[in-house]
């Protein structure tokens, strides 16, 4: 816990993700409790799932991954004398393809993989997989999982379904120029101008905007029973 200015207690909170959606999401959520959040990338090498699992094994086995990834490197952090959090969030989130359940839609590397997937989306419903780990620390432990140095984990993994509209020409020329395929799963943000052609059919919003709904909820009872 960090003493606040006030002389109150707050909960530590690290998002161990890059992703800009997540962290402005659970800077949002925080807001409403005492807490000291930051967010910031994992430095180790992403983990590439087995091709052999569905699209939903895939997000989780990847979450799985970035957890003993950020008990590894939390753990050499705090060796040398480095901040300590109290609660560690990992995520992983995985667009289906529409017509394969075991073929994921990555992030696209440039204008031409954006509309190719746009293309491909429109018309179309497809599940998002959402898979969302809370690491607990070593002398809390407790976690489902095993990690790095005492650390353990628990994980939820969550699916919703979106739909697109039939996408014009035009409407795919519009959302690749304005950039806001970048550095998101299947080349669109649900709550960014995407939003204007597609909408949540079943499911969690935050499932489709990076987190596991179910994580969610487990988060805001472990910060509620910390203050």
């Amino acid at each position: 816990m960090k003493e606040s200015n006030c002389g109150e207690w707050m909960t530590r909170v690290l998002l161990a993700s890059g992703s800009e959606r997540r962290r402005e999401w659970l800077t949002a959520f925080l807001s409403e409790w005492d807490s000291h959040f930051q967010a910031r990338a994992l430095s180790s090498k992403e983990a590439v799932a087995p091709g052999n699992l569905d699209v939903g094994g895939k997000a989780e086995f990847t979450c799985m991954a970035k957890a003993m990834s950020a008990s590894e490197e939390l753990s050499l952090l705090e060796s040398r004398g480095g901040e300590q959090f109290d609660i560690v969030i990992v995520s992983d989130t995985m667009v289906e393809d529409p017509d394969d359940h075991t073929a994921a839609m990555g992030k696209p590397k440039d204008d031409l993989e954006a509309a190719a997937m746009l293309l491909r989306l429109s018309g179309t419903r497809h599940r998002v997989w959402s898979s969302s780990a809370i690491l607990r620390r070593p002398e809390e432990g407790g976690g489902s999982i095993e990690l790095h140095s005492g650390w353990s984990a628990d994980i939820w993994t969550n699916s919703a379904i979106v739909e697109f509209e039939e996408l014009a020409e035009q409407d795919i020329v519009d959302l690749v120029e304005c950039g806001s395929w970048i550095g998101k799963a299947g080349g669109y943000d649900l709550a960014g101008v995407s939003s204007r052609h597609c909408r949540l059919i079943e499911g969690d919003e935050i499932t489709v905007l990076g987190l596991s709904a179910e994580s969610v909820d487990f988060l805001k009872l472990k910060i509620s029973r910390q203050r």
